[in-house]
């Protein structure tokens, strides 16, 4: 059964802010096996024009996936984690992500079509400070097959 594109405009929120540390921020560096040295170094940040480290580019999927598993957990959805592939990721940014930023989201369900006996579900997730600063949009694409008759 297809999933319903009732299902857009729907929103899945962050329950408590992420806080960014910058720990974080070089464990994530090292997981992705990004060696650069502002992710790690606040010198090396400060030569490129920032105030501390700033997080590599990807680092908002630890914020965004948070939200994509309340849309796999959530019953009334149709969409199953063991039936999802996971097709396109983009982010945008305002600003970069820092030590000490207090992230919250929001995810919005942008689009549902049914493509070759799949659904093609578009998510905008919506990354700002507690404070309401934007920081960060992050857009993925997820591909959710049916049920095997």
């Amino acid at each position: 059964m297809p999933v319903d594109s009732t299902l857009v405009g729907r929103n899945y929120a962050t329950k408590t802010p992420y806080e960014v540390g910058r720990e974080k921020i070089r464990e994530f560096a090292d997981a992705i096996g990004d060696p650069n040295p502002a992710y790690r170094d606040p010198d090396a940040a400060r030569a490129l024009g920032h105030s501390d480290v700033v997080a590599p580019p990807t680092f908002p999927i630890v914020v965004a996936f948070g939200l994509l598993n309340q849309l796999f957990d959530d019953p009334d959805s149709g969409v199953a984690l063991h039936r999802v592939v996971h097709a396109d990721q983009k982010f945008s940014y305002a600003r970069p992500i820092r030590p000490g930023d207090e992230l919250v989201a929001t995810l919005t369900i942008e689009s549902v079509r049914q493509v070759a006996g799949t659904d093609l579900i578009m998510t905008r997730t919506d990354i700002s400070t507690v404070d309401g600063e934007p920081v960060c949009t992050a857009r993925a694409s997820v591909v959710h097959r049916e049920e095997a008759a």
